[in-house]
């Protein structure tokens, strides 16, 4: 099993910039799992974000957040990371920590990972 706890969240104004967290733990947890963030706003559907290959050197990012966020892991700690800068209303959502085997393409699309419970992220015009 894999836990995954996100913190970070909170109430912003746009443009401005937050940082969201996620630790991961679990007896089948290990550095080699990709990790990522979806995010769900109000009356839409889950929609991937971002992520990372366990090594760090593969990156995948939605179109949406390209440039804006930033994924980063400290594989030392069980950490993952998103960085968000320029954030806009339309940003707004509870945004889910995601953790998968297999490739980035594969966790992208949401299929067998393990979800954190989420994280607030309200941007205020």
């Amino acid at each position: 099993q894999v836990q995954l706890v996100e913190s970070g969240g909170g109430l912003v104004q746009a443009g401005g910039s937050l940082r969201l967290s996620c630790a991961a733990s679990g007896s089948t947890f290990s550095s080699s799992y990709v990790m990522g963030w979806f995010r769900q706003a109000p009356g839409k559907e889950r929609e991937f974000v971002a992520a990372m290959s366990g090594s760090g050197s593969t990156t995948y990012y939605a179109g949406s957040v390209k440039g804006r966020f930033t994924i980063s892991r400290d594989n030392t700690k069980n950490m993952v990371y998103l960085q968000m800068d320029s954030l806009k209303p339309d940003d707004t959502a509870v945004y889910y920590c995601a953790a998968g085997r297999g490739s980035v393409a594969m966790v992208a699309s949401g299929s067998n990972i393990y979800w954190g419970q989420g994280t607030q992220v309200t941007v205020s015009s």
